[in-house]
């Protein structure tokens, strides 16, 4: 470790699960870690790099992993032009999603145009002309919970019905349409497919990466990937397809993004693949970070009833019992807020940010870090760091309470020892999303503190060390009881009806 740049296998201290991981990445690859240092006009000191070495000597690959907020400032911020790109995984970029969408492509021009283009509806501004659809998908999400519970009555494992919140929201701006039952496949299909595309392209869940001559081969990660590839060229390719015919019919097509897409193919240069693929990571990359969120905050509840009270008596006290939480409320209600930030904080969906990579060499502070490395968010240490959040292991909404800014208005923040947290990642490849997120978060858990109690089922302890998937981490699956807080939820859940669009 040297001055917050942590070498690599130093992960290891701070992420005990990616042991056993990180140690059958290195003996199946026949890897060793050697650490280096390199003089560079024998005045520049190497930065505390680690390279995996492959014993036939034909490729090497460096990290750098920042665990510092003052140097992830100054990498991803201050010299984003260098520290922007992607390297180009094998199983990532090239066999699943093939140098396309915004996720993999390189810092370049093409990039740009993309996020330009899927970026124009994660905007505020986008995000409240879509402020009725995701208000009616929270109202869903709640009747949905009350209706599978018995009205409290029952158990209800929160897996399937928060993606498919997240999901509906992400349809609806990207397709203009939305799954209009709890039972619909597709729920089940997009769950499959995203924790199918988690499971292959975590910081260390294959060896293909790293390994070239394992590229040469049909190996069965090999065969994943380019599955994958297909079914989601099949997939949503068959719904930029639908939505095409509708078009081409003249039917009215609400604005999304598969209709931009259509309308600006010629214009921006786009293939079919490169409109499958924003498509699919649009959707995509809404959904399981979101509902994992969700999930985490419901799992954390019944561990934390002081956190439930205090928030139920805000709620009371600002809002009523008469009416449940808006968007416009959300200023209203700082305690709810801080939940929020809290479990953002506590259960970021990934202890290492996507990796970027250097297109240039570059010395800081003395220390040179050559082209072509990896630079390595480390989200987890900066959410633990004791001068940032005392008492950093505990969950405490109260460390947020006087923090009104947006997550999008908090990374602005010069000074990063007020930044809320690093969950949307850093720089000129932070999350576009932020505000489809934030809006999402907030509705579905202030009116699930508004609606329910949130209790653990007997004889059902809730594991809160223990994650689903390799790089997206969620809780496993649990159960709770929602248990109604007063008379008016009934007749609030059901006041709206499902609707297909």
């Amino acid at each position: 470790m040297s001055d917050g740049i942590l070498a690599f296998p130093s992960i290891l201290h701070t992420v005990p699960s990616l042991k056993a991981t990180l140690a059958l990445a290195l003996v199946a690859s026949l890897c060793y870690v050697l650490p280096f240092f390199c003089a560079k006009m024998s005045s520049t000191r190497m930065a505390t790099l680690f390279r995996l070495v492959p014993s036939f000597a034909i490729l090497a690959f460096l990290y750098v992993v920042i665990s510092d907020p003052h140097i992830a400032r100054d990498i991803f911020v201050n010299n984003g032009a260098i520290f922007s790109s992607r390297k180009d995984y094998f199983i990532k970029n090239q066999s699943i999603l093939r140098g396309r969408a915004i996720t993999a492509s390189q810092y370049n021009d093409k990039w740009r145009n993309h996020r330009r283009i899927a970026g124009q509806f994660m905007t505020p501004k986008a995000v409240a002309g879509f402020a009725n659809e995701i208000d009616y998908e929270a109202h869903i999400l709640m009747q949905t919970f009350y209706t599978e519970t018995a009205k409290g009555a029952g158990p209800v494992s929160p897996q399937h019905d928060t993606v498919r919140y997240a999901l509906n929201v992400m349809l609806i701006m990207a397709l203009g349409i939305r799954t209009e039952a709890a039972s619909h496949p597709f729920v089940d299909r997009t769950l499959e497919l995203t924790l199918e595309f988690n499971d292959l392209t975590g910081p260390l869940s294959n060896i293909e990466d790293f390994i070239t001559p394992l590229q040469w081969f049909n190996t069965n990660l090999k065969k994943r990937g380019r599955k994958l590839h297909d079914a989601f060229i099949e997939v949503y390719g068959a719904l930029l397809l639908e939505v095409k015919a509708k078009m081409d019919n003249g039917e009215d097509v609400p604005d999304c993004l598969a209709k931009t897409l259509l309308l600006t193919r010629e214009q921006e240069g786009l293939d079919w693949e490169d409109m499958c693929m924003l498509i699919a990571v649009f959707v995509l990359g809404g959904v399981h970070s979101t509902a994992g969120i969700i999930q985490w905050f419901m799992a954390l509840l019944p561990a934390h009833p002081e956190v439930q009270r205090r928030a139920h008596e805000e709620l009371d006290a600002v809002v009523g019992q008469d009416s449940w939480p808006t968007a416009e409320d959300e200023a209203r209600l700082p305690y709810c807020r801080a939940i929020i930030k809290e479990v953002l904080r506590v259960h970021a969906p990934f202890w290492m940010a996507t990796p970027h990579y250097s297109t240039e060499d570059f010395v800081y502070k003395g220390y040179f870090i050559p082209k072509s490395t990896s630079i390595v968010l480390n989200c987890y240490t900066l959410h633990h760091d004791e001068r940032r959040y005392p008492d950093a292991h505990a969950f405490s909404p109260e460390r947020y309470i006087d923090d009104h800014l947006s997550c999008a208005d908090s990374a602005k923040l010069s000074n990063v020892m007020e930044r809320d947290h690093w969950t949307f990642g850093a720089g000129r490849r932070i999350c576009p999303g932020m505000a489809v997120a934030e809006r999402e978060l907030w509705l579905a858990i202030s009116r699930i503190l508004w609606s329910f109690t949130v209790h653990e089922m007997p004889n059902e302890p809730i594991s809160l060390e223990e994650y689903e998937g390799q790089s997206g981490r969620t809780p496993k699956p649990f159960r709770v009881r929602l248990i109604p807080r007063h008379d008016r939820v009934h007749s609030l859940l059901q006041s709206r009806d499902e609707i297909s669009l």
